[in-house]
């Protein structure tokens, strides 16, 4: 008995550190896993951009005589091999260099900088309004099972998903904005609060928490009113994907050994969905919430674009416009990093989460 007790420490100690061990394999592996994914979609848009043609030819094809044209296509090095302008595009990214901006002349990483924070400011509302609207009424759907609120709200987490973007933008605009006159049309702020926040001295871009350092109430206010209507076109993408999910999950969760037991005993059905089941169902969100970052930045080119939102996504339809492809490759490799990091994120997650996930 002895022996047995003095081998037991080691024992544990063994399989601690296989399941370090594990975890720290798992990890790397995802890691290492976001470099091909970002790899292969900003090649994808490389070749595809190169495909439709250069800028240069595009823009100024026919105001330039051929040695005036071909001259700028050499200073540009768009009449290099294909293969060599992209391996030199890929020494250039992998060094931090993004190039620079056919149209405007100006480094592409300055474009991230100036307009990163609008996008990441949109994001946040539209997640709040995932959340706000998807896992409520998930939880009623789940509670009301194959019963008429159940039915009702799976047709709207449907029609939310199904209807384009850019059409609930219009329809929300109006409704609320010029047949109502209730929300501002378009823009992040006013005019005048604007040029306010753009004024301070150490500005984030990110307008609401500039408006609430500057202390000013009235400037809160009509950053908030701005960003209803973009925040709830875009945040709805992804609420009705939450919905069902949360809905599925509540189901299975409900018919769990446990609940069937707190049920015996006369828990009533708003209780047991929202103390019993609730936190194991919503598990799952974490992941998928980490998915749709994805879906968020690609329905903020088309939200931007409806509510002149100046983010990424406006100034991405602007550059695919006029095809300058430094600008387009330089947003889009920005957007890949951002998935992939978010996705590494959520695997790590669900490592903590669920150690199966792990081997």
């Amino acid at each position: 008995m002895s022996a047995l007790i003095q081998e037991a420490p080691g024992a544990v100690g063994r399989s601690g550190g296989a399941t370090g061990n594990g975890l720290l394999r798992y990890l790397v592996i995802r890691f290492l896993l976001m470099i091909p994914t970002v790899l292969v979609l900003v090649s994808v848009v490389f070749f595809l951009m190169h495909a439709t043609g250069d800028p240069i030819t595009t823009a100024f094809g026919d105001r330039l005589t051929p040695s005036q044209l071909h001259a700028k296509l050499h200073q540009a090095g768009y009449d290099r091999p294909l293969l060599t302008q992209y391996l030199e595009y890929l020494r250039a990214l992998a060094g931090g260099d993004f190039g620079r901006t056919a149209t405007d002349n100006q480094a592409v990483s300055q474009v991230l900088r100036t307009y990163g924070a609008a996008t990441v400011e949109l994001a946040g509302y539209a997640m709040i309004v995932a959340l706000a609207v998807g896992v409520p009424l998930g939880m009623v759907a789940a509670a009301y099972r194959d019963r008429a609120p159940d039915a009702a709200l799976r047709l709207f987490a449907i029609l939310n998903y199904a209807t384009p973007v850019f059409f609930l933008g219009l329809l929300l605009k109006l409704v609320f904005a010029v047949r109502l006159g209730w929300l501002p049309v378009s823009g992040r702020s006013s005019i005048g609060v604007q040029l306010e926040l753009g004024n301070q001295t150490s500005s984030t871009g990110v307008y609401l928490i500039d408006a609430i350092r500057s202390g000013d109430g009235s400037a809160v206010a009509d950053v908030l009113r701005h960003a209803v209507l973009p925040g709830i076109t875009l945040g709805l993408l992804v609420a009705g994907v939450l919905l069902r999910l949360v809905r599925t999950n509540l189901i299975g969760t409900l018919s769990a050994d446990y609940i069937e037991a707190a049920r015996s005993r006369g828990v009533g059905r708003f209780r047991l969905v929202t103390r019993h089941a609730t936190r194991p169902a919503l598990i799952p969100v974490v992941t998928v919430l980490g998915l749709q970052v994805a879906g968020l930045l690609g329905g903020a080119v088309l939200t931007e674009t409806t509510f002149e939102w100046k983010g990424l996504g406006y100034e991405l339809a602007h550059y695919l416009t006029v095809r300058d492809y430094a600008a387009v490759q330089g947003i889009v490799a920005l957007f890949a990093v951002v998935v992939a990091l978010t996705n590494f994120l959520v695997d790590i997650a669900a490592a903590l989460i669920d150690p199966r996930v792990r081997y």
